[in-house]
């Protein structure tokens, strides 16, 4: 299907005006802020506060000065706040949804269904798993005890700016502790909903707070404070290296999601068909802008030819456009310096000699304004080029073909990254392989997201989990009472 042309249809959606979030009161700022751009039209739809280091150390003292209180609550108190505030985003589902249409570009059927849907879906799961948590225990002649840690600082990303928010901040505080929020000021409208959320559900004040701005600014005072007794932070592998340097002076707790450049290895006896409709689907979740998306397919040698002609045959029935429409399967990036950069990487592609299947640079025809790129394949890879090993958070597929289990997972794990991958075939064959590839997860057949279980990397794409027992315990301090 050939991209449908973009449209202008922010006007019709409700956005918030965002404003600081500090002691249970929105806290608006004069003056200039910075631009929250529609990346389908380049219209500006609203203005963020640019925080400063002092708005941090106000949200702080707020934050502080509730936790003892919070701390002691009863659990089922807190359970009670949180189911509240999952009913409350369920209510505002369509309203998130195109807010969150707005801010990233993200198609709005799989905003109503992933961005505005999974966060009640998370909130449900954290619940069952602090119902379910065994906060002391006899040991020997000692009581072990897990007690909240404080005040945790919680520093997401543009590309699931809900979803991430919800991550870090219902667990942490479900475990007892408060919150600084500081959201991605590319896309802080449903962050500014949460907090609305969370203020109609009964969340006391200072218990949850909020600071806009820069990474540079805000993000760097909240992991410097030393008021804060732990950072979560998700982002790029660059910016982390940066928060836990910057956090090490206050030798707090740094749980870091990072980076990824997922493989699908598919296997001789995989459906061909299968695969390639579940590996392109998950390369080009969310336009490629996803740490876990699938963005190399290791396929066996003498399939190659025959994956790539799939491959071309399926990425002809998606449509890229209107993010606003219901039929529009690619919207633009989350911003113009995203196009730049995914653009740059499919003329690098193209420079090293990988073979263009579909796509290609510059914009897809009929869309000369908004951030869009056209969702490339490349086939007959090299493993150590460029664009198999630098992670380019854009709708773009490598293609690498393989001779063999070892040769299939000495590539996988040829990575600085290890968040994710996948792996098409006999389940068997599939859990062998599963168990040697140094990632945090691995999911065999399109196996369903789970958010009972935990998500985090290897190596460079990060330390800690979220999600899950492993996540909650991100959240609590241990302290042996002996006697």
């Amino acid at each position: 299907m050939s991209p449908t042309a973009s449209g202008n249809s922010s006007a019709q959606t409700h956005l918030p005006a965002p404003a600081h979030w500090i002691d249970g009161h929105s806290v608006p700022v004069d003056g200039p802020g910075l631009a929250v751009v529609n990346p389908a039209t380049g219209e500006v739809i609203a203005s963020v506060p640019e925080g400063t280091a002092e708005d941090v150390d106000r949200a702080v003292g707020a934050a502080a000065a509730a936790f003892a209180d919070w701390s002691t609550t009863d659990l089922a108190h807190r359970i009670a706040l949180m189911r509240r505030v999952a009913e409350g985003l369920q209510t505002r589902q369509e309203e998130l949804a195109a807010v969150i249409t707005a801010e990233i570009g993200a198609p709005i059927s799989f905003s109503r269904l992933a961005h505005a849907g999974f966060p009640a879906e998370a909130i449900a799961a954290a619940i069952t798993v602090a119902e379910e948590y065994v906060w002391s225990e006899e040991v020997g002649n000692s009581t072990i005890v897990r007690e909240p840690i404080g005040v945790v600082g919680a520093i997401t990303p543009w590309n699931f700016p809900l979803q991430q928010v919800v991550n870090k901040v219902v667990p942490a505080l479900l475990a007892g502790n408060t919150v600084v929020l500081k959201p991605s000021e590319v896309s802080p409208l449903s962050a500014q909903i949460f907090a609305e959320v969370t203020a109609q559900a009964g969340v006391p004040a200072g218990v949850f707070n909020l600071v806009h701005g820069t990474g540079a600014v805000v993000g760097e005072a909240i992991a410097r404070h030393s008021g804060i007794a732990m950072v979560s932070f998700t982002g790029s592998t660059m910016a982390g290296k940066r928060v836990a340097a910057v956090a090490a002076d206050t030798v707090k707790r740094v749980s870091l999601e990072l980076g990824g450049k997922a493989a699908l290895v598919v296997l001789p006896e995989a459906d061909l068909d299968e695969a390639v409709s579940q590996g392109l689907a998950n390369a080009w979740v969310n336009g490629g802008q996803a740490c876990g998306a699938w963005t190399r397919m290791l396929v066996p040698a003498e399939a190659h030819d025959r994956v790539v002609e799939k491959l071309r045959e399926a990425a002809a029935a998606y449509t890229t456009g209107d993010p606003t429409r219901e039929e529009t399967d690619l919207g633009p990036l989350a911003s113009e310096a995203q196009r730049r950069r995914v653009n740059e990487y499919i003329e690098k592609g193209i420079a090293d000699g990988a073979t263009l299947v579909v796509g290609g640079p510059d914009r897809p025809e009929g869309l000369e304004t908004g951030a869009y790129v056209k969702p490339t394949i490349f086939a007959d890879v090299d493993p150590d080029s460029t664009i198999a090993r630098e992670e380019i958070f854009g709708p773009v597929l490598t293609v690498i073909p393989y001779t063999g289990d070892d040769q299939a997972v000495a590539i996988t794990n040829d990575t600085v990254y290890g968040l994710s991958a996948a792996i098409a075939g006999d389940g068997d064959h599939a859990l062998a392989l599963a168990r040697q590839i140094r990632a945090g997860q691995v999911i065999i057949n399109g196996g369903q997201y789970n958010f009972m279980a935990p998500w985090g990397g290897y190596k460079q794409s990060g330390n800690g989990r979220e999600n899950g027992r492993a996540g909650f315990e991100e959240y609590l301090e241990t302290k042996a009472i002996s006697v």
